[in-house]
């Protein structure tokens, strides 16, 4: 089940506790948290907020560009070096699915080099629907892994094309 947007909107309270918090890579790594590169659209900080909520909940911390004073204020080719080297390091890339996002310049882009770089099981799309109904993310469906909404209510990996997925705390 793809995540809500809305439900989404509401977990971004939850990160106030999680963004004074400072986690390099190592420190990340030290906790045994899984690491995340997390595209999106800019447009979506709310979102975005809400969904490193839900995943830092299970064990797995974000790399968000935006969050990062290290990043060129400007975007640039240092910005996109910068971009490619996270996308690199980090376990995993994660394709945060909105209206947004699809219509990203940078996002299409950042998924591009994501699949040249990561191995298929690294990358994996966080499908979303709004309150009509409508889903975001379904074109990526059988290419890649997913992240969404388990029956039981837990966030969980799904491979391609499968009802089974794997809690997001267990992966």
């Amino acid at each position: 089940m793809p995540f809500r947007l809305e439900d989404l909107r509401s977990a971004a309270s939850g990160f106030r506790k999680y963004a004074t918090e400072e986690l390099t890579e190592s420190r990340a790594r030290e906790r045994y948290l899984k690491t995340v590169f997390l595209c999106h659209s800019h447009k979506d900080q709310e979102y975005v907020r809400g969904f490193i909520t839900r995943i830092r909940e299970n064990g797995w911390t974000a790399y968000v560009d935006w969050l990062d004073s290290t990043m060129p204020e400007k975007p640039n080719r240092e910005t996109a070096d910068r971009l490619q080297a996270r996308i690199r390091r980090m376990d995993y890339f994660v394709y945060l699915a909105t209206p947004n996002s699809s219509s990203s310049r940078w996002c299409p882009w950042e998924i591009g080099f994501a699949d040249g770089v990561k191995k298929r099981d690294e990358i994996m799309i966080v499908t979303t629907t709004d309150y009509s109904g409508h889903l975001y993310g379904a074109e990526y469906l059988e290419l890649y892994r997913n992240i969404d909404i388990a029956s039981s209510g837990n966030v969980a990996v799904f491979d391609p094309n499968s009802t089974q997925g794997t809690r997001l705390s267990s992966f």
